[in-house]
This record gives structure tokens, C-alpha cells and sequence, in this order.
């Protein structure tokens, strides 16, 4: 597949709406783009419905991958979870068109939800709980396991390389980097049970619309342990996490057991997805809708920030993990 299918440059208006009428979805109006920049995602309206079609990043998953993503989310609905399902049409849930994989789902309204007090924690918690009852009942055979070769090896690997990093901070950034990937080698991930997950549990993919809590964009779900999908609603100091993290696993346990030795894990995980994201921007640079969304990544400012983000996420490491109140 060349470079240019797989930037979306081939993805033109006249492509979307030729792929669209090829499963018989005939949109009456324009196609919004939506944020998105793993994928490409619009939302239009045909005579009787709104949608939104998301086409995949051509080479990132495979079929099968892409099914069983379309499979948990299904599951969720089916037991009642909130969650974006794709649609079923001609009895298909993944189609093709042009050298493009996609999928339709029904348009959900919605803002994204802001947490601002302990009884929304506490709510919060309860709907990972439920997804989590749910995605405890069978595994993954296809996706990703979160791992520290993925993750951290790979993403250094090819931080080395990348001509993105100033030559001004790239000898500050990687002595403060090679000892952070060392000492994440160390964590315990692999001691606790592994389990399907969201995957990219954060706020932003959850959307609320009166009291509803709703989960969307299942694109990174994968194998991991459960503390990956409630550590990144945390922030603030320590003392504010603590008292965050007794909200959401109060809430979790009403429907789902947690294993409270998991929370080890909470500064290993963020260190893995520092590193993690840094690379996938990287390695994505040469797509243009990346350059639009992150022009402060090319700049020398973000990348002294980044060394110092690192020096206090290896400090973290050194902290003792933190603890449930109740």
C-alpha cells in the first residue's frame, strides 16, 4: 500500500460518498469531520437518520482485530453497558472500498464528561465496573496485549531514530529517558490477570447526555489489567488522587471485584503511555492532520518540557503507590 493511501490523501469527498452509497447510505448533507486523528471520522445525515462513518487507518489493524473490536462493543450493548456500537448493514459490520476499511455507527449526542465532584467519580466508577463485569467474560483472540515491549521498546526504539528531537535536547532527553525505560521494565505488569479492556479510558471518549454516561471509540481496546482503564481519570496532587481513586473503585465494586494490588501499576502505566505517545506522534508526523494538531510538537519548547515530564515521571516511580481510604 503506498505512503499516500495510507496519509488518507486518496480519502477525497468524492471517495467517502462513493464508499457510503456502495453499502446504500445516501447522505443528504455535508460530512463533518470529526476530531480524529488515528482515523478518519465524519458525521452527516441521510433522509431518516444521522450518522457517523469511520474510516480505518489502512495497515494498523487487521480484519480480524477490527471484528472483534465491533464484537466487545456489540456484547456491551447487548447487556445493556452504554457503548457506540458499528452498525450491522447486509449483515456486515466492516466494509471495503477503494483500498478503505469502515464502518457506520449511529450519531450519539453528548458532551464529554467532566467529573468536577465525587458523586460523578463515584458513577463513573460504576459504569467501568459494568464494562468491565462484561468484558471479564471472555478474552481477546486478535488484539494487542499491553506490554512493555510495545509500549516502551518499541516506542524508544524508534524515538532514537526520529529527526523530530531537537539536537540541542536529545542529549538532556534520552539521559533521563534510557533510565525511565530501564526502571519500567521492572513493573510487575505481567503478575496480574490480563483482561479485555476500553483501552484509551479517558474522559474525552466518554460522553454524557442528561444522567446517560456513554462509552465511544473502542479503536485502541486491547488485553490488560483493569487499573488501565480507571488510572487515567486521576490527576491532581497525590492527596486529590487518593481520595479520586476511593470515588471510582467504590463505584467499580458494585459491579465488578477489583484487585486493589493492582495499583502498583497506576505509575508504570502512565510512564508506558509518556513514552508511547511521544513515538506514535512521531511516527504519524508525516501525516499533515497531525502536523494541524500539533504544531508544538516539532518545537524545541515542547520537547524541554518532555524532560522534564520524564524526570518526574521516574520520580514517581520511587513513590510508594497509592492506597485506598476506605
Amino acid at each position: 500500500m503506498s505512503q499516500r493511501d495510507f496519509a488518507f490523501q486518496g480519502l477525497d469527498p468524492d471517495t467517502l460518498v462513493k464508499a457510503l452509497e456502495s453499502v446504500g447510505v445516501f447522505p443528504t448533507t455535508g460530512l463533518l469531520a470529526l476530531n480524529s486523528y488515528e482515523n478518519r471520522v465524519y458525521q452527516f445525515s441521510d433522509d431518516q437518520h444521522r450518522y457517523v462513518v469511520k474510516f480505518y487507518r489502512p495497515g494498523r489493524w487487521t480484519t480480524d482485530q477490527v471484528l472483534e473490536e465491533h464484537q466487545f462493543t456489540q456484547e456491551l450493548l447487548d447487556d445493556e453497558v452504554p457503548a457506540v456500537a458499528p452498525l450491522s448493514i447486509n449483515g456486515k459490520t466492516l466494509h471495503q472500498f477503494d483500498g478503505y476499511s469502515f464502518c457506520l455507527f449511529p450519531s450519539v449526542g453528548g458532551r464529554a464528561f467532566e467529573p468536577d465532584n465525587f458523586d460523578q467519580l463515584e458513577r463513573l466508577g460504576r459504569q467501568i465496573g459494568r464494562l468491565h463485569g462484561v468484558a471479564q467474560s471472555d478474552s481477546f483472540k486478535y488484539r494487542e496485549e499491553i506490554s512493555y515491549q510495545l509500549y516502551v521498546e518499541e516506542a524508544y526504539q524508534h524515538l532514537k531514530t526520529s529527526e523530530l528531537i531537537p539536537e540541542s535536547i536529545k542529549r538532556a532527553f534520552f539521559a533521563i529517558l534510557e533510565p525511565l525505560v530501564t526502571r519500567l521494565k521492572d513493573a510487575p505488569l505481567t503478575e496480574f490477570r490480563f483482561q479485555r479492556l476500553h483501552g484509551d479510558c479517558h474522559i474525552g471518549n466518554i460522553l454524557q447526555w442528561d444522567d446517560q454516561l456513554t462509552f465511544v471509540d473502542f479503536d485502541d481496546c486491547r488485553m490488560g489489567p483493569a487499573i488501565q482503564d480507571l488510572w487515567m481519570m486521576l490527576s491532581g496532587p497525590r492527596e486529590e488522587q487518593t481520595v479520586q481513586l476511593d470515588a471510582l473503585i467504590e463505584g467499580y465494586e458494585e459491579f465488578c471485584a477489583f484487585d486493589k494490588a493492582q495499583l502498583v501499576l497506576i505509575e508504570p502505566l502512565r510512564g508506558y503511555r509518556i513514552i508511547q505517545y511521544m513515538a506514535w506522534l512521531s511516527k504519524r508526523w508525516q501525516d499533515t492532520a497531525f502536523q494541524r494538531a500539533f504544531p508544538w510538537f516539532a518545537e524545541e519548547r515542547y520537547w524541554e518540557q518532555q524532560v522534564l515530564a520524564l524526570k518526574e515521571q521516574l520520580a514517581a516511580l520511587d513513590e510508594t503507590p497509592l492506597k485506598l481510604g476506605f
